[in-house]
């Protein structure tokens, strides 16, 4: 037998010619791996090596990895219910912070007790060790697999993809394909946690990027789920709960229609927010904070508009234009600027100014020239009137250390984010995080001429940042306002598909860019001119 010559971390090991990455990762002792990387790209495996290389094995601390822990959580949670309780459909319904939410679908109302059964049912799966086998189908036979199951929104998904041959796994004797490839088996995902929320929904929770190997804690924020299921309850109304029906509204001419609608949905929202700040006589300041790509300019703006058509006189401010000058902005463990964090803004100018305005006094405005990394004066002149109100957007809008001397009697605060509740199929939905990266590619190409690698690279700091500085702070937020359009990834992906096709495999975000690509295939096109003009959306494609 032919032997080559393996390479992992300055370790040469001698092997013979079609040993898997698994077996070689057993005799390293790697026990986290779940997949791995030669150059920059990703390999299952159970993939045989056949000629000399250098190895980097992947764990969940790395954002490929992550995602493959969380496709095969996902694949456990659902044998482990379809074989416990016979007559059970799961759904994986979104995102939540730190978890996924999902819901079970039974004749049986589930209790504690039952989660408790699931998780230990899971736990004695990754004792087991459990293989996921990997199946190259056709795709008619894989359309006929789920059209005979009843699945019909994936096998209509499967027939939208112009790929011939479609890869699933099988996890015991169940077949299945959650967008990611998996593990070698379930010995892997032995860190995780079920937390009940009753109505027979159930969060996973497991180790992510910025948490490590540890499971983070997880916090509920009814707020938000309550926003989500409110308008996953309006796509079901309008019959458009999965993604194959939104493409058959483009491929049928009809998608202006819903979009129009869709539209209207979002400007509700901002008429109840302003029509709350109006009812609340005392308020004089909105704050609008939501993480990055949410959309908060646009919103601020909207709600301008709305406020300015009821008589008064909105002003707006964005914190951004009150970062300090580049050089004095602080900098994080790794010695990086940190945008993220709070003593990025001129605190003491940010203040300052609040305080004249508040005092009858004309004030000057700055705005933030990010080329240069320095506020610039251009002589924008700003005084409160009896009717007027501000809002302001940032970051740090939900924390009171950015404005601590201004009673919260006076504030009205806004949490924005864009969580779409149109699935794909039952068992895959449009993560928060996939689309506000895509919006940010889109929208830093286009704004700041940025690479994709650029933005790829910044986005764990971004995201880091989130968690420290947002998430903690949400459930301060008086009204939170979903700013996804349920169709928009359609018109997004006409501008992120040559952006992302542009990473060349010499890039180490090849295969992140690779693994976007293949996500919005499934998605069929829309024009960006059926977009309206003062559309969320417009923030990002221009």
């Amino acid at each position: 037998m032919q032997e080559i010559q393996v390479t992992y971390k300055g370790q040469v090991l001698k092997v013979s010619k079609g040993t898997t990455y698994y077996e070689i990762a057993k005799m390293l002792g790697l026990e986290d791996t779940l997949a791995a990387q030669v150059g920059n790209e990703v390999f299952s495996l159970d993939t045989k090596i056949m000629e000399s290389c250098e190895i980097t094995f992947l764990d969940v601390t790395s954002l490929t990895g992550y995602k493959i822990y969380q496709g095969a959580l996902k694949f456990l949670f659902y044998v482990a219910v379809v074989e416990l309780y016979k007559d059970a459909e799961v759904q994986f319904l979104h995102s939540v912070p730190k978890g996924i939410l999902s819901e079970i679908r039974t004749s049986h109302n589930l209790t504690s007790d039952d989660v408790s059964k699931i998780k230990g049912y899971m736990a004695s799966l990754v004792e087991k060790k459990e293989r996921f086998y990997r199946y190259h189908l056709d795709n008619q036979d894989a359309f006929h697999y789920f059209m005979n199951r009843h699945e019909e929104e994936k096998a209509y998904n499967i027939q939208n993809v112009s790929k011939e041959v479609v890869t699933m796994y099988r996890l015991r004797n169940h077949l299945n394909y959650f967008y990611t490839m998996m593990p070698y088996d379930t010995k892997v995902i032995n860190r995780f946690e079920l937390i009940f929320l009753g109505r027979n929904r159930i969060v996973l929770v497991c180790p992510n990027v910025t948490s490590g190997n540890r499971v983070p804690e997880y916090v509920h924020y009814e707020n938000i789920v309550a926003n989500f299921m409110s308008t996953k309850k309006w796509l079901r109304k309008m019959q458009v709960p999965y993604l194959s029906q939104m493409n058959y509204l483009v491929s049928t001419s009809k998608i202006q229609d819903f979009i129009h609608s869709n539209e209207i949905l979002y400007e509700e929202d901002l008429i109840s927010a302003c029509d709350k700040v109006i009812s609340m006589r005392d308020v004089r300041l909105v704050l609008i904070a939501g993480p990055s790509s949410s959309g908060k300019t646009t919103t601020m703006k909207r709600m301008s508009a709305i406020l300015r058509s009821r008589g008064y006189d909105p002003i707006g401010l964005s914190t951004d234009d009150f970062f300090v000058d580049r050089k004095d902005t602080p900098k994080n463990d790794k010695g990086e600027y940190d945008y993220e964090c709070l003593q990025a803004i001129d605190l003491e100018l940010f203040n300052k100014t609040l305080q004249n305005l508040l005092a009858g006094q004309v004030v000057d405005v700055p705005e933030y020239d990010f080329v240069n990394g320095k506020k610039i004066f251009k002589g924008r002149k700003v005084e409160l009137k009896d009717n007027s109100i501000l809002l302001i957007e940032g970051l740090h809008c939900l924390n009171d250390d950015l404005i601590p001397y201004i009673d919260s009697k006076y504030k009205f605060k806004i949490y924005l984010s864009p969580f779409i509740p149109l699935n794909i199929d039952r068992h895959n939905y449009i993560s928060t995080l996939d689309l506000r990266l895509i919006r940010r590619i889109v929208r830093d190409n286009r704004t700041r001429g940025k690479k994709v690698d650029q933005t790829i690279a910044e986005w764990q700091i971004v995201r880091s940042g989130e968690e420290k500085y947002i998430f903690p702070y949400v459930y301060q937020a008086d009204m939170i306002i979903n700013t996804a359009l349920a169709y928009e990834i359609g018109v997004l992906k006409v501008y992120a598909d040559p952006l992302l096709f542009s990473v060349g495999v010499d890039s180490i975000y090849y295969s992140e860019s690779r693994r976007l690509i293949d996500y919005l295939q499934v998605f069929f096109t829309i024009p960006s001119e059926f977009v309206p003009k003062d559309s969320v959306l417009r923030e990002f494609i221009g």
